[in-house]
């Protein structure tokens, strides 16, 4: 019987589906590998305009999720996404200590899309000052990694390069910083950094496409890369191949927002 690797989510859930948790499950379970969630809060939409309504969950509630998995399962990666507080950072990084997990990724989730300001900024310096250190893979946007490494904005290569490089000294072992949308210019440029070397990956912004949850699918991605044995680099390289094909199959949801396709590499 082939081995069967697990990963865990540490995250929101998105009632429409297309981040949070759901992101990352659809994306464990597309790259092979079994998924479990500790859920921090749910999003729900209006749906009049799409607004977002947040409802946290209590501290106890999260330690009990996460102690099923670390004391009870065990898991061959886990990934983090929506922290909405400090004391909910602090109980992550107990929790990593306390169960040995191992192939981190900590997506570090501070803005949402389409917003410039940190949303907490209390629970962004405890996964500056606490969190970071225990990331064997980072990956945050522009704006949350310049936020990490103490820069105004980042605009270009250089600077993406630099805030690599400044993340690394605050302990993350590899660091992935994503352009995005947010670089005006005609590629799209994804940057890993290992502490040595810089591995860049660039290709063309696609057209028409919808990118909801693409970050908590890439990081998830880079989870079940890790989770079934494959090196940073390798996890990095599916990663880029994985989300291409599901952003440029995505689809149009309601007239607010649309999905990615996570079911597209098997098509």
């Amino acid at each position: 019987m082939a081995e069967k690797f697990k990963a865990l989510t540490i995250a929101g859930s998105d009632t429409s589906g297309s981040a949070g948790m759901e992101a990352d499950l659809k994306t464990f379970e597309e790259i092979g590998v079994y998924g479990m969630a500790a859920l921090t809060v749910i999003v729900a939409q209006a749906p009049t305009d799409w607004a977002h309504d947040i409802f946290p969950i209590d501290i106890a509630t999260v330690e009990r999720q996460i102690a099923t998995v670390g004391g009870g399962i065990g898991a061959d990666a886990i990934k983090t996404g929506m922290l909405g507080s400090a004391a909910l950072v602090n109980l992550v990084v107990d929790s990593i200590q306390k169960y040995k997990f191992k192939n981190i990724v900590i997506d570090p989730v501070m803005v949402c899309k389409g917003i410039d300001d940190i949303m907490v900024p209390e629970a962004a310096a405890v996964i500056k000052a606490n969190l970071v250190k225990y990331a064997d893979v980072i990956t945050p946007n522009t704006l949350e990694a310049a936020y990490l490494a103490d820069m105004e904005s980042i605009e270009s290569l250089d600077d993406i390069k630099q805030a690599c490089i400044n993340i690394h000294k605050l302990g993350a072992k590899n660091i992935v910083i994503k352009s995005g949308s947010r670089f005006d210019s005609e590629k799209m440029t994804d940057v890993l950094f290992d502490g040595k070397d810089f591995l860049i990956e660039e290709k063309p912004k696609l057209a028409n496409v919808y990118n909801s949850g693409a970050g908590c699918s890439f990081s998830a991605a880079m989870t079940a890369c890790l989770a079934k044995g494959l090196s940073v680099h390798e996890a990095f390289n599916h990663t880029q191949t994985f989300m291409q094909k599901a952003v440029a199959a995505s689809f149009k949801l309601n007239q607010y927002t649309g999905a990615l396709c996570h079911w597209a590499s098997r098509q």
